[in-house]
C-alpha cells in the first residue's frame, strides 16, 4: 500500500488544516510550511510556532508524524537548527529545495538552489552528520530551475550525502504549476537512485494517483492542493472512498473557522478561508457558489454567517 504525505503549503496548511485533514485521514505524514534559516540559530519559540505539534510528541491530535521543514542556504546554520528542532521533538527533518516564490528564491532558498548541485549535497550532508543517525532527513525538489537537465543530478547528489528519501514536484521552477506535471521524469531519477521517491504534483483524484504512480514508478504520493480541493483525497487514493459530498464539506469549513479564529485569533481567517475556497471551485460548484458570497467580506464572523447558513440549508436538503 502507498504511503501518503500530505505537502507543506506555505500560508495554506499550516498546524490547523494539517490538524483537520489527517482528521478526515489517509495520510501517513505531514511536512511543515518551511522556517526560514539565514545566519543564526533560531529561537524555540520559531519552531513552536510554525510546527504546534512539537508539544504533542511531533504529531497531530489524530496522531500523524509532522516533520520540520528548513530552507535556506547555508550548510552549518541548516544544521544547527535541525538540532533544535529534532531535539524539540520533530521525528525528523525535510529540506525545501522546490519552493517557486520569488522572494525565497531572491534570497537564495528554494528552488534556486537547483541550480548549485555541490550546494545542495553541501546542506544534505551537513544536516545528516548533524542529526542523530535513527532521524530521517528528506529533500523536497523540482525538476530543475529553467529546464530539467540536472533533474537526475541533483536527484543523486542528494542521495549521496545521506538523504533518507526525495520528494519531487514533477515541474520546473519555471513551470510553476501550470499543467502537466512530468510524472516520467520521476522515473528516470528512480532509475539512477537506491533511496525511496516520493512523486508530487498534479494529483487531484484517485485516478490521477494511479496514472503518476504507473508515470513514475512510484508507490509513494506526496499531495498538497489536491488535498484542499477534496479533502478526503488521501482516503479515496488509499481504500477507493467516493469522494467527499458537499454537505460534509461545509462541515468542515464551519470546524475549520472555528480552529482559525479561536484557536489563532483570526488575524488570516478572512484570506485563508477564500484561499481554500479557490482550490474547492476545482471539485465543487458549489464552492465557486460560496467564493462568490464570501469574496468581499472582511469581516470573520460575516464570512461565517454565509457558512452557517450553506451548512444548514445543505442539511435541510
Amino acid at each position: 500500500m502507498s504511503n501518503i504525505m500530505l505537502a507543506p503549503m506555505e500560508g495554506v496548511v499550516d498546524h490547523l488544516m494539517r490538524d483537520m485533514l489527517t482528521r478526515v485521514g489517509g495520510f501517513d505524514r505531514c511536512v511543515t510550511e518551511f522556517v526560514r534559516v539565514v545566519e543564526q540559530k533560531l529561537p524555540k519559540k520559531t519552531f513552536y510556532r510554525l510546527c504546534p505539534e512539537l508539544l504533542n510528541g511531533g504529531k497531530t491530535p489524530a496522531g500523524v508524524p509532522v516533520r520540520v521543514q528548513l530552507l535556506g542556504q547555508h550548510p552549518q546554520w541548516l544544521a544547527e537548527n535541525a538540532v533544535t528542532a529534532v531535539e524539540l521533538g520533530s521525528p525528523g527533518i525535510d529540506l525545501n529545495f522546490g519552493c517557486p516564490a520569488k522572494t525565497v528564491n531572491k534570497s537564495k532558498g528554494g528552488a534556486v538552489l537547483l541550480k548549485e548541485t555541490d550546494t545542495l549535497h553541501a546542506i544534505v550532508k551537513a544536516v545528516r552528520e548533524a542529526v542523530p543517525d535513527h532521524i530521517p532527513v528528506s529533500a523536497k525538489i523540482r525538476l530543475g530551475f529553467e529546464d530539467k537537465t540536472k533533474a537526475v543530478e541533483n536527484a543523486c547528489a542528494i542521495a549521496d550525502a545521506g538523504a533518507s528519501e526525495i520528494v519531487v514536484h514533477a515541474r520546473t521552477k519555471t513551470e510553476g504549476y501550470r499543467p502537466p506535471a512530468y510524472w516520467d521524469y520521476i522515473a528516470r531519477i528512480r532509475e539512477h537512485t537506491d533511496i525511496p521517491v516520493i512523486a508530487n504534483g498534479e494529483i487531484w483524484s484517485e485516478e490521477d494517483a494511479q496514472r503518476c504512480k504507473v508515470q513514475s514508478d512510484c508507490q509513494d504520493l506526496m499531495i498538497g492542493r489536491g488535498a484542499l480541493a477534496l479533502p478526503n483525497l488521501a482516503r479515496c487514493i488509499r481504500f477507493g472512498e467516493p469522494p467527499m459530498p458537499w454537505s460534509e464539506v461545509a462541515d468542515l469549513l464551519i470546524q475549520y473557522s472555528g480552529y482559525e479564529i479561536y484557536g489563532d485569533k483570526g488575524r488570516y481567517y478572512p484570506n485563508r478561508i477564500k484561499q481554500w475556497c479557490g482550490y474547492l471551485r476545482k471539485q465543487y460548484t458549489e464552492a465557486a457558489v460560496l467564493f462568490n458570497d464570501i469574496r468581499r467580506l472582511t469581516d470573520a464572523q460575516a464570512i461565517v454567517d454565509v457558512l452557517a447558513r450553506q451548512s444548514s440549508q445543505n442539511h435541510v436538503a
